[in-house]
């Protein structure tokens, strides 16, 4: 990314892809908000997301009160906020496809386990914070930001999806 003014859909595909893990929040009937670490499985060009659930966890019921969402991510100086939608699939072949070794800890049945389902977040719209540099950047413009009295560096950017 050359500048924050130029942010745009594939910065967002490049941060999802450089990251592991993600906050997944949706919100349920009551209003409440409830947050869950996701472990990403692919992302896609037009920012679809692809994830595997339990099919009967929390998280799954929460997910079921209302397909609006959103993705966070936190790490190396960037800030990623993705809003959009998540749906579950039923792709046996696709979760086949997307198999890990890591999954296994999580659906020890393999990838034919009656409760690993197939999430898919399609993104709407997203905003980005970051500083030029990275985290070491971030550091050390907020150290001389508080010598100096002066803001850090950064700044933020929407994008529609």
């Amino acid at each position: 990314m050359n500048g924050i003014e130029e942010f745009g859909q594939s910065d967002v595909v490049r941060i999802l892809r450089g990251t592991e893990l993600v906050m997944l929040t949706t919100a349920l009937r009551d209003g409440a908000l409830v947050s869950h670490p996701m472990t990403i499985q692919e992302v896609s060009d037009d920012v679809d997301v692809l994830f595997f659930v339990g099919l009967d966890s929390g998280h799954a019921e929460a997910l079921r009160q209302g397909s609006a969402v959103n993705l966070a991510v936190a790490e190396g100086g960037t800030w990623l906020s993705v809003a959009g939608k998540a749906v579950f699939e039923d792709d046996r072949a696709r979760i086949r496809a997307l198999w890990t070794d890591e999954a296994e800890a999580y659906f020890p049945e393999g990838p034919e386990d009656e409760n690993l389902g197939l999430l898919r977040f399609s993104g709407d719209s997203a905003q980005y914070w970051g500083v030029p540099g990275g985290k070491v950047a971030a550091v050390a413009q907020i150290v001389r930001a508080r010598l100096t009295g002066d803001r850090p560096a950064g700044g933020t950017a929407t994008t529609d999806l």
